[in-house]
């Protein structure tokens, strides 16, 4: 019942952009990546739900190397996506946005009616917006109504990617508590949250993992600590903010 990342190496437009990932994500973790901007989160949460091309690796689904299967069949395996940009359809009110990845599985109206009451358990602030059109949602309120569809059919893996950004200091507290609700009401989901900014994901995570030019690990790749024990947080993001003026920009 675990997903494990082994030897990924993806390149973009020519350029690696992730390098030798060997990553294992078991049920009931809350992983956050942390890494700069243009670190390569994106990509590493494009490449598992098989929307990026792998130059080379394995993609181990309970022993079962799944890396260049079809996108269209990640869902099927219970894998839930909530990309940066939240591509909420207009057209659609929040409850057919929320309920149409099943839809599409052909879940049968009962079970998804049984993942919606689920979903509301943890995210609450959306029983509100349901019958509001997609349209009327400010970007926030997106961001929300992303999750809820991702966890529609994560029922075994949730891909976050920079959710909190662009939040509002209210709705990132919200979400924030909705992901450590998902800890209690979800106890065997495995979430993988990406950030560039270490501090939001504070007491929402089980387990951090760093991402630089790359190279994902327990500790920010080249960086040493006297003790040579992870680096934390503070030091990642103190790191960071010396590296955004010189550092080359790369494809996210």
């Amino acid at each position: 019942m675990s997903l494990q990342i082994q030897a990924m190496n993806v390149d973009l437009a020519g350029h690696a952009v992730l390098r030798g990932v060997d990553v294992l994500l078991e049920p009931g973790q809350t992983v956050a990546v942390v890494g700069r901007n243009g670190a390569g989160k994106t990509t590493l949460l494009r490449s598992i739900m098989g929307l990026v091309k792998w130059k080379s690796g394995r993609l181990l689904l309970d022993g079962e190397d799944i890396a260049h299967r079809p996108a269209s069949g990640r869902a099927a395996h219970g894998f839930g996506y909530a990309p940066e940009d939240r591509v909420i359809l207009p057209t659609l009110t929040v409850e057919q946005n929320i309920t149409l990845p099943c839809d599409v599985l052909s879940v049968p109206a009962r079970e998804i009616r049984q993942r919606l009451d689920a979903v509301l358990t943890s995210v609450p602030q959306l029983k509100a917006l349901l019958p509001r059109s997609g349209a009327a949602l400010s970007g926030g309120q997106g961001k929300i109504v992303a999750l809820a569809r991702a966890l529609m059919v994560g029922t075994r893996f949730v891909l976050l990617d920079e959710p909190f950004q662009g939040l509002a200091p209210a709705l990132a507290r919200q979400y924030g508590d909705s992901l450590r609700v998902l800890r209690v009401s979800h106890p065997h989901l495995c979430v993988v949250v990406t950030e560039s900014n270490a501090s939001l994901l504070e007491d929402v995570q089980s387990r951090t993992l760093y991402i630089e030019r790359g190279h994902v690990g327990t500790a920010l790749p080249g960086a040493h600590s006297c003790a040579g024990d992870a680096v934390s947080a503070p030091e990642f993001e103190r790191m960071e903010t010396m590296s955004m003026g010189v550092a080359p920009e790369e494809t996210k």
